[in-house]
């Protein structure tokens, strides 16, 4: 590819994610902005090939779905660094049945069975406005779905999933909140208000959602994370940095990134090298970050340091 050619991918506004399952198996696959509101689906073939085109770029978290068996899902990166030449991010996504969630689709409460066709119909058009990120429109179709269904917890958790990326926390905790009302048993509001509290440095309510969120779902590196960054914040580093480990050893790049924190308790323990380490590793997970240049330098001083 000539020079020009390659400027002008660099500048390119969108990318093309393929993957491919393995083993391969016919499955429901999403795509969801990590850190903006952003939604896209679609089906991995029997051949386990799947595609979505035109996606921005950013850090996303992809969700593999095989009725009967369960779930997985992966953060990835999706930039020029993470990209070939014609601008497409080629995956490979392994279906380890240890580290799925199962699938509980089967069970489904009364108050679910209540939910009339319009409110479902609603939440399925915020979907689909969250593909083009019109993010106004998809809160428009979900305040009508909770309207018309107040006992719709899947819709009051995307409401505040949406406010929590927007940084609206007020709204989010408020929102998770009348989720876990509808449903006292869903998992997703619990690890998402852990995410607010932490968010806001309120570390002991963190902790009770955070550690119910790990109790219940062990395999699940959001939760792991977001304990680490809880003990973090209460000051518990042991504990801080065991959670921590677990959530990187799960999800390598995940969004929340728990490398950032790991290398925070090392730098306060003067283990300096360790904490370049894992700065080292994030880097390599995150390339195109903002702040790669600054922390850059951070491990550059971490590593001439005599600590290190």
């Amino acid at each position: 590819m000539c020079a020009a050619l390659w400027l002008l991918f660099l500048l390119a506004d969108s990318f093309e994610v393929r993957g491919t399952l393995v083993p391969a198996a016919q499955a429901s696959v999403s795509l969801h902005g990590a850190t903006s509101p952003f939604h896209s689906s679609t089906l991995a073939g029997a051949d386990g090939r799947f595609r979505f085109r035109k996606i921005l770029q950013g850090t996303y978290t992809l969700i593999v779905f095989i009725p009967g068996q369960g779930e997985v899902r992966k953060t990835i990166s999706v930039g020029p660094s993470t990209a070939d030449k014609r601008g497409r991010v080629e995956l490979v996504v392994r279906l380890d049945e240890s580290k799925m969630t199962p699938d509980r689709s089967a069970v489904v409460s009364v108050r679910e069975l209540a939910i009339p066709q319009k409110a479902r119909d609603e939440y399925r058009n915020a979907s689909k406005k969250l593909e083009t990120r019109d993010v106004a429109g998809a809160i428009a179709h979900l305040q009508r779905a909770v309207e018309a269904a107040p006992q719709f917890a899947a819709a009051w958790n995307f409401l505040g999933t949406i406010a929590y990326q927007t940084q609206r926390y007020e709204d989010a905790e408020k929102y998770f909140l009348r989720s876990l009302e509808a449903d006292s048993n869903a998992y997703e509001p619990v690890v998402n208000l852990g995410g607010v509290y932490v968010t806001i440095g309120r570390f002991d309510e963190a902790w009770k959602y955070n550690l119910n969120a790990v109790l219940r779902r062990p395999n699940d590196p959001l939760a792991n994370s977001q304990l680490g960054m809880t003990y973090f914040g209460l000051a518990r580093y042991d504990l801080a940095e065991k959670y921590l480990l677990e959530a990187i050893r799960l999800d390598p790049a995940h969004f929340s990134h728990p490398q950032l924190t790991l290398a925070e308790i090392y730098v306060r323990r003067g283990e300096n090298a360790r904490a370049a380490d894992v700065l080292e590793d994030f880097l390599r997970r995150h390339p195109d970050n903002p702040a790669r240049d600054s922390i850059r330098a951070v491990i550059s001083k971490l590593r001439g340091s005599r600590g290190a």
